[in-house]
């Protein structure tokens, strides 16, 4: 009978600490992880949409590559 007392409070812990656990907010490292959002721009000679940053700018907007600026703009 004892032995089943002792299973039975080690079971109601482990179920606490578990409950406990899973309610814990992320810490400012896994926060710092998520993607942010960044501005689409579309290119002016395929219409491929691609990240402001990685795009090539023109005087006549932005592309997605070297070619397409020379294509649209020489």
């Amino acid at each position: 009978m004892r032995g089943l007392l002792l299973l039975a409070a080690v079971l109601v812990i482990v179920w606490l600490w578990r409950s406990r656990a899973g309610s814990v907010k992320p810490d400012r490292a896994t926060r710092a992880a998520e993607p942010q959002l960044e501005d689409m721009v579309r290119c002016q000679q395929c219409g491929l949409h691609l990240p402001a940053a990685d795009a090539i700018t023109g005087r006549q907007g932005s592309y997605c590559c070297a070619e397409h600026l020379q294509l649209s703009e020489s």
